[in-house]
């Protein structure tokens, strides 16, 4: 028990968290000061979970009648027929080569044509259909049009959106009005949803990527929560879902192939990408976090921390923004966004191809190049 006391005290240490000469006593959460209470951080959990049953209602109520309505089938690929043996294969993911194909036609007393068909089908059958991925899309267009109206409508009064440098006047003395307080609860709510749901949801060749930027997103704002860094924390939000929109709703466009409406919302959506998450991000919240906050307020650990996770968050921006305009220039020049937009990643035996996916939310996707020019 001791020494469980004793690694708490160590974690929370007023050396690591707060500005020198600050203790936890200075910003307790009171009737009169509504400082973050580092106790709130588990209601995201449970209204995580109400989240997951509200996009399932939504997906089965609203989006998926609407998908049909424009057209979107929900047809799945044919099955293919029981074999134990092929399907273990499959599942540990052993057939790589031909002589592993040619090894399992013999073993079987099958063609070496009838082992690719097989694996082929088997593998349709983990895609999703076009409604599905179209309802997913739904829901995060859904969720980010109403996150940045929100915070649009709750920071357009704080003085912190028009002057980045008042979210260090007066620091730590920054109590969260009720407001900010949904805003913060709602945000990380959603991110502990898409974790969840991204082991179930559609998978993609960004899966990691894209988990280690939900990670790191709801461990980024625990720390401008404990902190008290709630304010460089709302514009970090803010800067993120506006482009986020125009991304899903231009994978809805094509899948419900309005292939020239999808162009124009990617190219509207490439534009704000650059402009928020390599632009504003870098240049005005980063260099603010960087370089004008140590002037206002001294350094702790937990500060270099949350300014690092900030910083590893434009590393992935950078990466994604290359594949957003590898897209944008093969489309231009293929004359239109080609194939299935953020489709699933198989491996083809008989051609040695794989289907490209595209950049999520998050942040980013990879569309297929044109049928000329695979993605290897």
């Amino acid at each position: 028990m001791n020494i469980l006391n004793n690694v708490s005290s160590a974690f929370w240490s007023t050396d690591i968290w707060l500005p020198p000469n600050i203790t936890w006593e200075d910003i307790k959460p009171t009737p009169e000061n509504k400082y973050a209470n580092y106790q709130h951080l588990i209601y995201p959990l449970p209204m995580a979970l109400i989240l997951l049953v509200i996009r399932f209602a939504f997906e089965r109520y609203c989006f998926g009648p609407f998908g049909k309505s424009l057209g979107i089938k929900n047809t799945r690929p044919k099955k293919a027929t029981s074999n134990d043996i092929l399907e273990k294969a499959y599942i540990c993911r052993k057939v790589k080569t031909t002589t592993q194909i040619l090894a399992l036609a013999k073993q079987l007393d099958w063609s070496e044509r009838q082992v690719e068909r097989w694996l082929r089908l088997r593998r349709a059958q983990d895609k999703p259909s076009t409604l599905t991925k179209f309802c997913e899309n739904s829901w995060r267009c859904l969720y980010y049009t109403y996150s940045f109206i929100y915070g649009v409508i709750i920071l357009w009064n704080k003085p912190w959106l028009w002057d980045i440098k008042y979210c260090y006047y007066n620091y730590p003395y920054h109590p969260v009005t009720d407001d900010m307080w949904w805003y913060y609860m709602i945000s990380m709510a959603f991110y502990w949803s898409l974790s969840f749901s991204q082991f179930f949801d559609v998978k993609r060749k960004d899966f990691w990527p894209m988990f280690i930027h939900h990670i790191a997103t709801i461990i980024l704002m625990c720390f401008s929560w404990v902190g008290n860094l709630t304010r460089i924390g709302s514009l970090v939000l803010l800067v993120h879902d506006c482009a986020d929109i125009f991304l899903e709703a231009a994978k809805m466009t094509k899948y419900a192939n309005y292939q020239k409406l999808c162009d124009c919302i990617f190219g509207i959506f490439t534009i704000l990408w650059i402009i928020t998450r390599t632009g504003f991000y870098p240049f005005w919240i980063i260099y603010s976090t960087s370089i004008e906050a140590p002037k206002i307020v001294p350094m702790f650990p937990a500060y270099y921390i949350f300014n690092s996770l900030l910083i590893l968050l434009l590393f992935l921006h950078m990466m994604w923004t290359y594949l957003i305009l590898k897209i944008a220039y093969n489309a231009f020049y293929a004359g239109q966004m080609e194939g299935d937009i953020r489709s699933s990643s198989s491996e083809d035996i008989s051609d040695a191809s794989v289907d490209s996916t595209s950049l999520n939310n998050t942040t980013n996707y990879v569309a297929k190049q044109n049928s000329r020019q695979k993605v290897h």
